[in-house]
């Protein structure tokens, strides 16, 4: 009984981890790839909330997923959500599948995002996973018809490592960090908002942000979701979210007591587990969602 316990369990935590068609986001070879890696998925790793997290390395090929909402609760909405890892690996479905099975549920369309892992010798960490993201966004854009999104309202989502290439993307944008391939990467790549969840590596010095991340009046808005008790992280919400008032970029920051670092939106019995629905109340406020 037990061991059928446990099965079930197992299975009830990695259900959520299936994937629906990923696309490849460079067909004849992400750039500067030469060669393909053997990507690797653990399991057997740590738990939060009771529930394994998938940790997947050495992607070179990297993917798109549409998680599509419901036909009868679609906003238009789409948000592209980026799993962290420190740039090393990617919490798949803590910070992945399901933060989008979770915002289908508001009627929101997501996108997940497999980057390039781990850190590319020689170059800096956001490299590759900047282009396959900006790949991401330009690629849901143009098949906005297709998909019954609204092209207007894409916006991306990141988790620690990948809330700083949210970031990064959010102020890199004039211009392609690759190559283009196709027609469809003549649309814009800027996201029309940002939402940044227990963020890394975007403070600087003295409340300024990062120096590789140039904010400006065009940065779009941007919600920051922080605990005090992150501490090696809290000054990456702190000084960006300084930043971003100083550029008159339109922002809001929740800062919880406590709940720590990588919890996703598993319930870990801190009151911080109830971001979802300050996200899906700030998205209304700027306009992404009807009132």
């Amino acid at each position: 009984m037990r061991k059928l316990t446990f099965i079930l369990f197992i299975t009830l935590c990695t259900a959520i981890m299936a994937q629906q068609n990923p696309v490849l986001l460079f067909p004849n070879g992400a750039p500067g790839e030469t060669e393909k890696m053997v990507e690797k998925e653990d399991l057997l790793g740590n738990k939060v909330a009771g529930c394994p997290v998938s940790r997947i390395s050495n992607v070179s090929e990297p993917t798109l997923t549409f998680y599509p909402a419901p036909v009868d609760n679609n906003s238009g909405t789409t948000i592209i959500v980026n799993p962290g890892g420190g740039y090393h690996i990617l919490a798949y479905n803590l910070e992945g599948s399901e933060i989008c099975k979770r915002f289908n549920s508001f009627g929101i369309n997501c996108v997940l995002v497999k980057y390039r892992v781990p850190r590319r010798e020689g170059l800096p960490i956001y490299a590759a996973p900047l282009q396959d993201l900006q790949r991401a966004i330009a690629y849901t854009r143009a098949h906005s018809k297709e998909w019954n999104i609204d092209k207007d309202k894409i916006g991306v989502m990141g988790f620690s490592a990948g809330a700083h290439l949210s970031a990064m993307a959010s102020n890199s944008f004039n211009e392609l960090t690759y190559s283009a391939i196709d027609a469809w990467d003549k649309v814009s790549v800027r996201p029309d908002f940002c939402m940044l969840i227990y963020p890394a590596y975007l403070d600087g010095e003295n409340f300024s942000a990062a120096p590789d991340i140039k904010i400006t009046d065009k940065t779009p808005p941007t919600f920051l979701l922080q605990s005090q008790d992150d501490s090696n992280y809290i000054n990456s919400s702190l000084f960006y979210y300084y930043a971003l008032k100083e550029a008159g970029v339109l922002s809001a920051m929740h800062l919880y007591p406590s709940g720590g670092h990588g919890f996703g939106l598993r319930n870990t019995g801190h009151l911080v587990n109830e971001w979802p629905f300050r996200a899906i109340s700030w998205l209304r406020d700027i306009g992404m969602l009807d009132k």
